[in-house]
């Protein structure tokens, strides 16, 4: 977090859970913010999962740390399409 300019800014958002997998989870975010998919282990939940169902948590909003891309991950993005 040492490498973050702006402090944390918690924010609370809700969403629709609009598609279920083996191993992840699609949440359309309300007032048209887009969509996230996470991992199934990292929603948190004392009911069966269902499409349909509202979810909530808090957010932050991303921050680029630099203007230089990770040629790694570049690397490995390219060469996964040849």
């Amino acid at each position: 977090m040492d490498r973050l300019k702006y402090k944390d800014r918690q924010i609370y958002m809700e969403g629709i859970i609009v598609d279920i997998k083996d191993g992840a989870v699609a949440i359309d975010l309300k007032g048209r913010l887009g969509s996230l998919k996470v991992p199934r282990r990292m929603l948190v939940s004392d009911y069966e999962l269902k499409t349909g169902q509202e979810v909530g948590f808090v957010m932050s909003y991303p921050e680029i740390l630099n203007d230089k891309p990770n040629e790694k991950y570049v690397k490995k993005e390219v060469e996964k399409w040849l």
